[in-house]
């Protein structure tokens, strides 16, 4: 068993500078960071290349790479891409492309596009959101292919949003669009959230190529492990399908802070994979 590139969401020490989130995540055992946009200025689309240059040289120089980028669209405030207003789409469409600038920029291969308070549908006109939205996704893929880069579109819990709640409704939208450089994924709060059995939604996707991604988080919204979902039949699945892409832990609630939070998630995960490697379960 190959043991799986883990990331850290760099939210969840946001409260170290850059150069420290690094050298923790790497210090705790984590793979890289999947950097959240609005941890590194409030308005993360105008970094300049110098700036995003030194950024990068930083992370690679603490042996903690950037794997890519999550948490997008939060900074600066007011975009959408849902927004039947015009002038705020335009500006959450130039916002993304810069994202993906970014994401290139510091060494990165994947953009994971959550964000549920940027994807609310409007009561009353849901289907133009919609529609805003698969013009909005077919413009990332663009250019996120000219980068060579993966877009990847995240379902999130039905309590946090009402647009792409399932990896069938994911697909969906990118079969609409029809490119290459969409992807989706699985989150494990937002999986469990909606009342889907992870290890079963993993045997439904994970033969087919479907799935580029995992986020790691409990049921509870809290690190691996520290709540009520049962992740040694979730590591088991990955691995029994050959899972090699990319994962990232993402709690939301910190316990008892981020650092510990962080350092305890990696712990509990890397230990299942050594209880499956050594045939002793877990």
């Amino acid at each position: 068993m190959r043991p799986m590139k883990i990331h850290l969401c760099s939210e969840v020490v946001r409260d170290l500078d850059f150069r420290s989130q690094c050298a923790f995540a790497r210090a705790a055992g984590y793979d890289g960071l999947e950097v959240a946009p609005f941890t590194l200025s409030p308005d993360p689309t105008r970094l300049a290349a110098r700036e995003i240059r030194e950024l990068r040289i930083v992370a690679e120089g603490e042996g903690t790479p950037v794997a890519g980028l999550h948490w997008l669209l939060a900074a600066p405030a007011g975009l959408s891409v849902t927004a039947t207003d015009p002038t705020i789409f335009a500006a959450t469409c130039e916002a993304g492309r810069r994202l993906v600038d970014l994401c290139a920029g510091l060494g990165g291969a994947y953009l994971v596009h959550g964000s549920p308070g940027q994807r609310q549908l409007k009561p009353g006109r849901e289907d133009e959101g919609r529609a805003r939205a698969a013009a909005y996704f077919a413009a990332m893929a663009d250019a996120a292919g000219a980068a060579g880069l993966r877009y990847v579109i995240e379902p999130l819990a039905r309590l946090d949003t009402g647009f792409v709640n399932s990896v069938d409704e994911a697909l969906d939208l990118i079969a609409e669009i029809g490119s290459p450089a969409l992807a989706t994924m699985i989150d494990c709060y937002a999986a469990s959230a909606n009342g889907e059995d992870i290890p079963a939604l993993l045997d439904r996707w994970l033969p087919s190529g479907a799935i580029f991604h995992i986020h790691f988080n409990d049921d509870d919204r809290r690190g691996p492990g520290q709540g009520g979902l049962a992740f040694a039949p979730i590591v088991a699945a990955l691995n029994a399908h050959g899972y090699a892409g990319a994962a990232a832990v993402e709690p939301f609630v910190y316990e008892p802070d981020g650092p510990a939070s962080a350092a305890r998630a990696i712990g509990y995960l890397r230990g299942l994979e050594a209880a499956l490697a050594s045939g002793s379960g877990a």
